[in-house]
């Protein structure tokens, strides 16, 4: 991308809402899958700009949102290990658990660091050889090869302090299991570039087949983003239901084939829970064999007590597209980003987040 603004040009971005109008004579339903499109959507008024009849909701695209309770459950415990550096990004030392947060273990006493990259806990285990040090790692396949290479550094290395706490998901399976859903009424999906951008997107044919779906393949930008509402709203009202790319200054139909070949060696596919969807078959990356010494979960087996009550979170209907932020009584005065009571607060990326930045006034 060689300059930023014309992909923010009013101009633009008026002319695509002018010919979005123009196509549209029926009702629609889509739905983004990324928590970065949902703050543009949000932050740029992008949701306005669309005739009444086309309603747009926000998926399970954060992936601190969607890592399960009882993986932030085992976290805390690994972190109350003796010896033990717990790391992982920003944003997942202040997610809660079923009972407790990261950053609480961290103001009991744990060594909870917060990184940049697996990379820097990598660095971290070759400065404290004396201590175990377990990068809790998480998000979709945009982060997963970044996860992988810290693996393969660590072997190359010859690290045998340092471990992952594995929570990646895959957006395919979680798209397919939103379709079948017995309440779905998602008609269209806008797909999340910089995912497209490692993996392509010849995963999303046969699910745009089977369900009989458009899936566009879109950026984050306010014209990338109408391009790619635009697109999809014409396959709906011409009754196509294909995968589109509208991100091709990034997006390759293969995407990048040393990421993935990178994921292929370390991780294996199998299922995995989503906070707010359950177990969802074939969702998740695990260590491969090759590598289980690298688990921390085979590694320390953490002993993780059994899930107490439910509060009155209701983020997992958020992440299912059920409902809106606003609708939750908790929003804005319970649950805030400085005392939040769900992932769907706590995460940059997360719906409430973006709904109480920017839509707080409406509420």
């Amino acid at each position: 991308m060689k300059y930023l603004d014309e992909y923010r040009d009013p101009v633009a971005a008026r002319r695509l809402a002018s010919a979005i109008r123009a196509v549209v004579t029926r009702p629609w339903t889509i739905m983004e899958v990324c928590g970065g499109q949902t703050h543009s959507l949000l932050r740029y008024g992008i949701d306005q700009m669309l005739p009444e009849g086309v309603t747009l909701l926000h998926g399970p695209g954060c992936p601190v949102c969607v890592t399960a309770a009882e993986v932030i459950d085992q976290a805390i415990a690994l972190a109350a290990i003796p010896g033990v550096i717990l790391c992982s990004f920003g944003d997942m030392l202040r997610v809660p658990g079923t009972r407790s947060s990261l950053l609480a273990a961290k103001a009991r006493g744990a060594d909870v660091r917060m990184v940049y990259s697996p990379l820097d806990a990598v660095a971290l285990a070759v400065a404290h050889a004396e201590r175990e040090v377990v990068f809790l790692t998480v998000g979709f396949e945009t982060t997963a090869p970044a996860s992988a290479m810290a693996v393969l550094q660590a072997e190359e290395a010859g690290l045998s302090n340092f471990s992952l706490l594995v929570a990646h998901v895959l957006v395919p399976p979680a798209i397919a299991a939103l379709l079948a859903a017995p309440d779905n009424r998602v008609q269209g999906f806008l797909a999340a570039g910089h995912v497209c951008t490692v993996m392509g997107y010849d995963d999303y044919a046969p699910i745009a087949r089977r369900h009989g779906v458009p899936i566009v393949v879109t950026g984050f930008e306010p014209v990338d983003l109408l391009r790619g509402i635009l697109s999809c709203l014409r396959q709906l009202e011409a009754g196509q239901a294909a995968v589109e790319n509208c991100y091709g200054r990034l997006v390759r139909r293969g995407g990048n084939t040393a990421a993935q070949a990178a994921m292929r060696r370390v991780f294996a596919i199998g299922p995995r829970v989503w906070r707010g969807m359950g177990e969802i078959p074939a969702s998740g990356l695990d260590l491969a064999p090759a590598y289980a010494r690298f688990d921390a979960q085979e590694r320390f087996r953490p002993a993780v007590s059994a899930p107490g009550p439910v509060g009155p979170c209701i983020s997992g209907e958020i992440l299912r597209g059920r409902t809106r932020p606003t609708a939750c009584p908790a929003f804005g005065c319970a649950c805030t980003p400085e005392h939040p009571l769900g992932a769907t607060m706590v995460s940059s990326e997360g719906a409430c987040a973006a709904y109480y930045r920017y839509r707080r006034a409406a509420a």
